[in-house]
């Protein structure tokens, strides 16, 4: 297995140049895992799937239409162009693309450093976001679906995907990781925020067994607050609102969850316990 891959590997890095693998390569993984984790969820909206949803309401379908359509421009007016012109900084941190291929326990521990540095990086530059004057003319584009779905995830002000592009290739723009690496942690990543703006919370999701991970249940609750009380600003983790106090809110809110479902699952005994007493 492992040698035909490296033979499909083989075959990219002898008729593609590093330039077209790095840039119009990585475009082409980064639309086709975006759409294909994003779309799912977009038919779950459209079938009206309640089941296991965070907000019972349904975005209409004209508004659904103009989140793709306008994805569709920002992804090749402003994705496109900026994976091409951060080449020349990759290539000359060290990146490259030939064999041999670098190691499971290397990438690993480089795509877990490219986490905590986006996380990091997001969360600070997303509160800053949320100050008055950028949020009303940068952030509030995004803050458009209040009842998010996976594509809203990258439908954001042309500056703010800048920004977010930042947060994402820093990490690998100071250390100039092998291609492979680089194209999984996009991989990783787009399927992270995708599945944080899904609007569903299943029983399956990782949250409910990394208490660390945010998820859709912890990014929903920031979408469909005011921009000035929301908190929730991490992307992926939810170490960085816990340390500085930007979650209490949530917190809040789902000690009060867990409580009144305590308080549903014994009322129907002690009603019970009455009707047979009497």
């Amino acid at each position: 297995m492992a040698s035909l891959f490296e033979s499909g590997w083989l075959y990219l890095i002898n008729n593609f140049s590093d330039f077209q693998l790095a840039s119009l390569g990585s475009f082409i993984i980064h639309e086709g895992v975006f759409f294909l984790s994003g779309l799912p969820y977009l038919m779950m909206e459209c079938w009206g799937l309640q089941k296991y949803k965070i907000q019972r309401k349904m975005n209409t379908p004209a508004a659904q239409e103009k989140c793709v359509l306008w994805l569709l421009l920002y992804h090749s007016c402003v994705n496109l162009p900026l994976m091409v012109v951060s080449y020349p900084v990759f290539k000359y941190m060290g990146f490259t693309s030939q064999l041999p291929l670098p190691s499971w326990k290397v990438m690993s521990f480089q795509i877990l450093s490219y986490f905590i540095l986006e996380d990091f990086i997001f969360y600070w530059g997303h509160r800053f976001l949320h100050t008055k004057w950028l949020y009303k003319h940068v952030h509030s584009v995004h803050h458009e679906y209040a009842t998010p779905f996976g594509l809203t995830s990258e439908y954001a002000h042309p500056l703010e995907i800048l920004f977010l592009g930042f947060a994402t290739i820093f990490g690998p723009a100071i250390t100039g990781p092998h291609l492979l690496t680089l194209w999984i942690w996009m991989s990783v990543r787009v399927l992270e925020t995708v599945e944080a703006h899904c609007g569903y919370d299943f029983p399956w999701s990782l949250s409910r067994v990394l208490p660390i991970y945010g998820g859709a249940d912890f990014h929903d609750y920031h979408h469909r607050l005011l921009y000035t009380k929301s908190g929730n600003y991490s992307s992926t983790f939810t170490y960085m609102d816990w340390i500085f106090g930007t979650d209490k809110g949530y917190r809040k809110l789902k000690a009060l969850k867990t409580d009144q479902y305590h308080t549903d699952s014994i009322r129907p005994e002690v009603n019970t316990t009455l009707v047979k007493a009497e």
